[in-house]
């Protein structure tokens, strides 16, 4: 019988390690202590696939993704700097979002909710709309309205 334990181990320590070998790093961002509950609930309950993509592991705490290249999700990121009283807020499922072009696509960030999230869409996913529809709900049952999109 014991013979059977240092054949089980390395088997564990493969599949452990094909599944880091998919991991999505993401890199640490500011966030607040206040956001760890809701966004963690929020990270729980990420859908399985994103614009058809399936859901991948993450080294952050504060993130899902999705597909390669990944679509990113970071949940308690800063107010962005482009996000004035005038900006334009798209409504998606109930969600509203701010639009920001990027060099390999789009970054889009929650308006309105009681903590930001941002999805980092590349632009091999386009139209970048079908991953906030995707995540749209998710964000509605875990992070609050204090302002509708307007």
């Amino acid at each position: 019988m014991r013979r059977g334990w240092p054949v089980m181990l390395a088997a564990a320590g493969l599949i452990v390690a094909g599944c880091q070998a998919g991991t999505v790093k993401v890199d640490a961002y500011p966030t607040t202590k206040d956001s760890a509950l809701d966004c963690g609930g929020m990270l729980r309950d990420l859908p399985q696939t994103v614009a058809d993509q399936p859901q991948r592991m993450v080294s952050g705490k504060l993130a899902g993704a999705w597909g390669e290249p990944p679509i990113i999700l970071r949940c308690g990121v800063e107010k962005p700097a482009a996000l004035k009283p005038t900006s334009t807020c798209h409504e998606i499922d109930g969600v509203g979002w701010l639009a920001e072009t990027q060099s390999d696509g789009w970054l889009f960030t929650t308006i309105g909710r009681k903590y930001y999230a941002s999805l980092e869409v590349p632009s091999d996913y386009a139209p970048a709309a079908d991953a906030l529809a995707d995540v749209a709900d998710t964000v509605a049952r875990h992070l609050p309205v204090t302002r509708p999109c307007a």
